[in-house]
């Protein structure tokens, strides 16, 4: 017995390691999210002080010199003059955003960014006045204020400079107090949404089936591909939190259309595994002529009839002289140098050199039809296909109406 159900486990595990479907399955957390369990972005504007001497100049930054005397008349400062005018280069508007995640309290913490906004050079140093940060409905959520934690780094000298990162952006870890809460009664629904990721209909079935079988019931239902709509069962009534907990972690197999997807500008391709191609030949190759000048320089035999010739290379002086060591003539004339009344010369001899390649070496090639992602990449690279060759070759054989997926040029 006991041998028998060893065997029947040793059997079980080895179809478990070799199933391709099992080996494919994800986490329906990993494609849906449940709406309304979300994120929201905040943003606002505010002053970092204390820098040195890297902030904005606030005669051409003209909205930091007005937040600047806005604060301080705030304060019971009155830093107006005629003409307004001030010199410090210690403080930079910025703005600030941040993401306030479901269902933060009152009182909790979150991490905030900070971007200068003018023509600061670092905000190393610096610290963030209290900013308040406001949502999509203009209601402040979150206010924020601390020193301003920066990667990078700029050093400036009279000949040279070195920037390393961004310093004029950084972050302030705990900077966001959270004032204000979203309301979403999460345990009150009577049902819920899980939004697709990726929408499509096999996938969104996929998951509506692995759910009413969890549940034992017909309470999902797939409203579209990228919607399933599920009712909260009596057992999970006031609960909801328990239901999405073990729904999050049903593993389910996703499905996905045949595409590719190209950047031209990066030469990027990526590829399904269901691409497919119908039968087709293909040949690559283009003419290259290249044409090379490699002048030469002749000079005169040192002892040559007549003179002696002590000549430069093209480009530098010439100089001559005749029997008796006398000068008879200097020249700086790019390319040659002669003597006086005739006899040897120093000349440029002209040297070409003509190569054409027509990529005889390069045949056509049969893809054969059905061939799977991985014959494709090795049927083109077999032609000495490189990355950007490859995308018009992919182009082409869609416009031939022999490529089975959908083509993204990002």
């Amino acid at each position: 017995m006991r041998a028998a159900l060893a065997t029947a486990f040793l059997a079980c595990a080895a179809v478990t390691a070799t199933s391709p479907a099992l080996a494919q399955t994800v986490r329906i957390k990993d494609v849906a999210n449940f709406e309304g369990v979300r994120d929201n972005q905040l943003i606002g504007y505010g002053l970092v002080v204390g820098l040195n001497g890297t902030g904005d100049s606030l005669n051409r930054a003209i909205f930091t010199r007005e937040s600047l005397l806005g604060m301080l008349e705030r304060l019971g400062v009155n830093a107006r003059t005629a003409n307004n005018e001030m010199r410090t280069k210690n403080l930079a508007a910025v703005m600030v955003t941040a993401n306030l995640p479901p269902f933060a309290r009152q009182g909790a913490r979150i991490d905030v960014s900070v971007s200068a906004l003018g023509d600061a050079t670092s905000l190393q140093g610096g610290t963030l006045l209290v900013t308040p940060l406001m949502g999509a409905d203009g209601e402040v959520y979150t206010v924020a204020q601390g020193a301003v934690a920066i990667s990078g780094f700029a050093a400036r000298g009279a000949a040279a400079s070195v920037t390393r990162g961004v310093p004029t952006s950084g972050r302030i870890a705990n900077g966001g107090l959270v004032e204000r809460e979203v309301g979403f009664e999460l345990a009150a629904l009577n049902s819920v949404r899980l939004s697709m990721r990726n929408p499509d209909f096999t996938t969104a079935r996929r998951v509506a089936t692995a759910v009413n079988a969890f549940l034992g019931a017909q309470a999902a239902k797939p409203l579209d591909p990228a919607t399933i709509e599920i009712a909260v069962p009596p057992r999970y009534q006031g609960d909801t939190v328990a239901m999405l907990t073990d729904i999050e972690n049903l593993p389910i197999q996703p499905d996905s259309v045949a595409k590719i997807v190209i950047d031209e500008r990066n030469g990027v391709i990526v590829m399904g595994e269901n691409v497919r191609i119908s039968t087709v030949a293909v040949a690559q190759g283009n003419l290259t002529i290249r044409i090379t000048e490699t002048p030469q320089v002749s000079q005169p035999n040192p002892f040559a009839p007549g003179a002696t010739a002590l000549a430069g290379i093209p480009g530098q002086n010439s100089q001559t002289f005749d029997a008796n060591g006398n000068l008879t003539q200097q020249s700086n004339q790019q390319g040659q140098s002669g003597l006086l009344g005739g006899g040897a010369q120093t000349v440029v001899v002209p040297r070409t050199q003509i190569e054409v390649d027509d990529q005889a070496g390069r045949r056509l090639a049969v893809l054969p039809s059905g061939v799977t992602l991985g014959e494709l990449v090795s049927g083109l690279n077999a032609l000495g296909v490189g990355p950007r060759d490859l995308i018009t070759i992919l182009q082409t054989i869609k416009a031939a109406g022999a490529l089975q997926a959908d083509i993204e040029i990002l």
